[in-house]
């Protein structure tokens, strides 16, 4: 099957996915562009205020050209970024103080049903050949629009495999385990966890037994019991593997300090070897230093089995504040964003408009080892009453950091579930 057939087998298997996401760096101040207003406007100058998780892209000036570019059109329109560096938990709390600007990133963690207390529907008209695009949807409105999608595995530096006398890519759990082996040895560092930025570790998670079951809706059963987590079960599995490249050292060392920037860095000259995460973090080890040649992507081989799954997920969903003053530029910058500003190629991901193909040169690599595309599902209104009343923050990592320093994971798994079970109690009366 030639490439071309297999990206058309590709685009016609996504539909719906939950979105994993992801923080990208440390904390920045809201950065201001200033277009150039134009003397014969007759525009009011206005102020659009965005939110955003992508703090590198706010840094190295490409939110900057979206701007201007947006600026010819809209004259008088100043738009300023906030980037927000643990956007996952800390929008929950913007949520309850209505500090949401005019465009932001929806939360994952609420549900659909609430999505008008906080967001203004979109013109369907944005959603024309976009896949999707019932993902953030309630009473026939729809109220974000994905950014970009992607697939997940192991993302690796191509010299440091070479150093290492790596010659080929490891297509078993154990033939991973050898090459970390070989690294470690050649002095590389393996793997990165990003153990201490916390949000990374939900690739070893929530994004991990989505699709290594072979089961897109494995999160939303787990509404459906007492005790979703086991030891010998997709969680304990997961977690498991991580616990493994940790007691073997092939994992960065201080794994309490946030080193998502430097990890980026190490990747990119060659110190480290590999990270298992989405695509789009490729152009930014190309954007930290590396040749686009020498970085590669291939499925996470999660187990000795023959057969391979590979998730294709949204990633975050861009909407209109329901508190905006300035809600109808605010629609034209989403529609700006999403359509023409270029962000999808300028961040590695994946086409979320049907009609276009990947860019992304390691995309090929990765479809090459003939992995089965499982559409990712959105999580359940019913998993996120639990999740919510249970406390247990999905996607933010934090709690993938408890399960990982504990020394005794059938304990750890009891009391999550016994937390899991007092949820479904509460919210079934």
């Amino acid at each position: 099957m030639n490439k071309i057939l297999r990206f058309l087998l590709f685009a016609c298997l996504v539909c719906a996915v939950a979105a994993a996401g992801c923080e990208k760096g440390p904390a920045g101040e809201p950065a201001e562009t200033e277009p150039a207003k134009n003397a014969d406007s007759a525009e009011q100058p206005v102020v659009l205020y965005v939110l955003t998780n992508r703090i590198d892209l706010i840094e190295n000036g490409v939110f900057q050209s979206y701007a201007d570019r947006f600026a010819q059109d809209h004259p008088s329109v100043t738009v300023r970024f906030e980037g927000i560096q643990n956007y996952a938990s800390d929008i929950m709390v913007r949520l309850s103080t209505q500090n949401l600007g005019d465009v932001l990133l929806l939360p994952n963690n609420i549900k659909n049903e609430a999505l008008p207390d906080y967001f203004e529907p979109l013109d369907d008209r944005l959603f024309e050949h976009i896949r999707f695009a019932d993902f953030k949807a309630f009473s026939g409105k729809r109220y974000g629009i994905a950014t970009g999608s992607s697939t997940s595995g192991i993302v690796y530096n191509k010299k440091a495999f070479a150093a290492a006398g790596i010659k080929k890519v490891p297509v078993t759990l154990d033939e991973f385990y050898a090459a970390c082996e070989r690294l470690k040895q050649a002095g590389i560092v393996p793997i990165y966890l990003n153990y201490g930025a916390q949000w990374p570790l939900m690739s070893w998670g929530e994004d991990l037994v989505s699709y290594m079951t072979g089961d897109p809706g494995y999160l939303n059963e787990m509404a459906n019991t007492d005790e979703p987590w086991t030891v010998d079960g997709a969680w304990g599995q997961a977690i498991s593997i991580v616990k493994t490249l940790i007691d073997r050292g092939y994992v960065e060392k201080q794994l309490l300090t946030n080193q998502w920037e430097t990890s980026k860095t190490e990747l990119a000259g060659g110190r480290a070897a590999m990270y298992l995460m989405g695509n789009w973090v490729i152009n930014q080890i190309v954007a930290a230093g590396a040749e686009s040649g020498d970085i590669g992507f291939f499925p996470f081989p999660y187990d000795n089995s023959d057969k391979r799954y590979a998730p294709i997920s949204p990633d975050w969903f861009v909407g209109v504040s329901k508190f905006s003053g300035n809600k109808v530029l605010a629609e034209q910058w989403v529609s700006f964003f999403v359509h023409e500003s270029g962000y999808v190629d300028d961040s590695g991901f994946l086409p979320v408009d049907v009609n276009k193909q990947p860019e992304l040169p390691q995309f090929q690599q990765f479809l090459s080892f003939n992995s089965e595309f499982l559409e990712r599902r959105a999580p359940s209104d019913r998993l996120l009453e639990i999740s919510a009343a249970a406390q247990i923050a999905f996607w933010s990592g934090d709690y993938i950091q408890d399960w990982i320093a504990a020394p005794d994971l059938l304990a750890i798994f009891d009391q999550y579930n016994e937390r899991w079970k007092e949820a479904r109690t509460i919210t079934e009366s």
